[in-house]
């Protein structure tokens, strides 16, 4: 079992031949609403992958809730939802596609607005995590995400963040951290990087027992706890097969914890993660992918369907 903590997001994906200038009006050529964000991805991921996934988020109910409760539900992710019972609009990100190139362009509030939630999570955290073998982060939804990842490390849970950007508090999350995965974005504060340490090692320095930060098409360079440094090379891609870069990011980190869950060594699932988050980008969105996999589509059939040994959750606001 993989649990995923953080964004969940409504996304709306336009594909341009090239981006606005200021006042101006573009005629878009593709068009794609679903659900999104950087947990809700890498928890689609994983279930497309054959590792069952369960989302903890803030959704709350109303139309647009209704619309990404239903788009989880289809993707075979498992919801447990902290705003269960209030009104609540998931966060709307807005997404551009240049067509020629794959790149991608977001607006987005995220998750501001949203209160403290983790005397919520608190209470539903045994449950949550009952069966997992790993708990991603990805640094939204703060004070849960470090609730949750207190009582992971408690419980014997690998716990994981998707490092996509600094955020203030993040500096308490990785001292509960096993492994980080980093984007090019992150960036720690100067304050955190002592003279003569990269930010591998900086960010090792601060808890995590391995530290990658992935580049776009570049190798993914690591850091291990023992010193070890490497780098993984994804397999190229050439500029004219690249669809959609959008959501290779959460694809490696679903893949990545996919694995271990499977029990992967640390490397070797980056290796497989970075192969999975590679072939994405031949497709449009974080999911199509997916879809176009037959084992992926069994894998997805695979955990949708509970073992009478599962644990119960329907009481703590858990859909399935």
């Amino acid at each position: 079992m993989f649990v995923c903590c953080g964004l969940v997001t409504l996304d709306v994906l336009q594909v341009v031949e090239r981006l606005p200038a200021p006042d101006e009006k573009v005629v878009a050529t593709d068009l794609e609403v679903g659900f999104g964000g950087p947990a809700a991805n890498a928890a689609a991921t994983a279930v497309a992958l054959g590792v069952r996934a369960r989302l903890v988020t803030a959704l709350g109910s109303g139309p647009v809730a209704d619309l990404v409760r239903s788009g989880l539900r289809d993707a075979g992710v498992e919801l447990v939802d902290l705003l269960e019972g209030a009104p609540g609009t998931p966060a709307v990100s807005t997404v551009l596609v240049t067509r020629a190139t794959g790149e991608r362009a977001v607006v987005s509030v995220n998750a501001t607005g949203v209160g403290d939630l983790a005397g919520r999570v608190r209470a539903l955290a045994d449950a949550t995590l009952a069966g997992a073998s790993v708990l991603l982060l990805d640094g939204h939804h703060l004070g849960a995400a470090v609730a949750l990842a207190d009582r992971a490390r408690s419980a014997g849970v690998t716990v994981v963040l998707d490092g996509g950007s600094w955020k203030p508090g993040l500096d308490e999350l990785l001292a509960l951290v096993d492994h980080a995965v980093l984007s090019g974005d992150f960036l720690l504060p100067s304050a955190l990087v002592p003279d003569g340490v990269d930010d591998l090692g900086a960010v090792a320095a601060l808890g995590p027992q391995l530290v990658a930060r992935s580049a776009g098409s570049g190798p993914v360079p690591y850091l291990l706890a023992d010193g070890t440094r490497g780098a993984v090379v994804p397999p190229p891609v050439p500029v004219d097969e690249v669809v959609d870069t959008l959501g290779a990011g959460d694809v490696l980190h679903g893949a990545y914890c996919a694995e271990l869950v499977r029990g992967g060594s640390p490397v070797g699932a980056l290796e497989r993660a970075v192969q999975t988050a590679t072939a994405s980008v031949r497709h449009r969105g974080a999911r199509s992918w997916s879809q176009l996999t037959p084992s992926a589509a069994s894998g997805r059939e695979r955990v949708t369907n509970r073992s009478p040994g599962d644990p119960d959750l329907g009481s703590v606001g858990v859909a399935p």
